[in-house]
């Protein structure tokens, strides 16, 4: 039985909950301006995220404020390399001046969906990575392209699995044009979360969403009540769950 579990949420994307989910999580991914966020919100996150020793991952998603980040866009791949570089420096440079440092990149939305069936797309962001930091992981979902690209280019990888989305059977996330894509009934969730933590590495819940406080607060209790423990990572060498 897998005794402990990552809990993560995508925050600093201008909704009200930040404050009181960030307690509640052992991650947080930062959105740094490519779907939202500036320099003041990365560092208001930062610094939640440092006082509550919440470990932190870039949140870099297609240049696409105004559709937040929800709609593919056809980049050359010169183009995407170069935004999600300088996204992914934005938030490293926030987090050198803070002390602290990112752990981790996760895309955001629909480029996150587009690298879990691309191989292509996906080496290209774990390519990406690697040549910005080799230290970074890559968290994605959970047996999809963009696991096995991390993998590939020789990069630490987290599978991760959304305790507030639905699936389709192919193991990709529903559409969120689709009715139901966004999990509401909180059994629903509670259900998908235990039997999720099984099988990833870290669930995701998404700080957009106006029920994620009360979600995440029925998770954390049912995960602990079934003895599984909320922590960032395991360092097998060190013995010890860090964040």
């Amino acid at each position: 039985m897998q005794t402990h579990i990552d809990l993560n949420a995508d925050l600093g994307e201008g909704f009200p909950l930040d404050a009181q989910l960030m307690p509640l999580l052992s991650s947080v991914n930062i959105a740094c301006g490519g779907h939202a966020g500036d320099v003041d919100s990365m560092r208001a996150t930062v610094r939640l995220a440092r006082q509550y020793g919440v470990r932190i991952g870039a949140h870099p998603s297609y240049p696409d404020r105004e559709q937040f980040g929800r709609r593919s866009i056809d980049l050359t791949e010169s183009q995407l390399v170069f935004s999600l570089t300088a996204q992914l420096w934005a938030l490293k440079a926030v987090c050198i001046e803070e002390g602290v440092s990112v752990a981790y990149v996760k895309p955001h939305g629909a480029l996150y969906n587009d690298a879990a069936a691309s191989r292509p797309l996906a080496q290209q962001i774990a390519q990406m990575i690697r040549e910005v930091d080799p230290d970074l992981a890559l968290m994605g979902l959970a047996g999809s392209a963009l696991i096995d690209a991390g993998r590939a280019a020789g990069l630490r990888v987290i599978e991760e699995g959304f305790a507030d989305r639905a699936y389709l059977p192919d193991g990709q996330l529903q559409p969120r044009s689709q009715p139901g894509a966004v999990l509401t009934d909180p059994t629903a969730v509670l259900e998908q979360a235990l039997w999720l933590s099984q099988r990833v590495d870290s669930l995701c819940l998404h700080g957009d969403n106006p029920a994620a406080l009360v979600q995440a607060q029925l998770i954390r209790q049912a995960l602990e009540q079934a003895g599984i423990r909320i922590a960032a990572d395991y360092d097998p060498h060190a013995g010890l769950f860090v964040s």
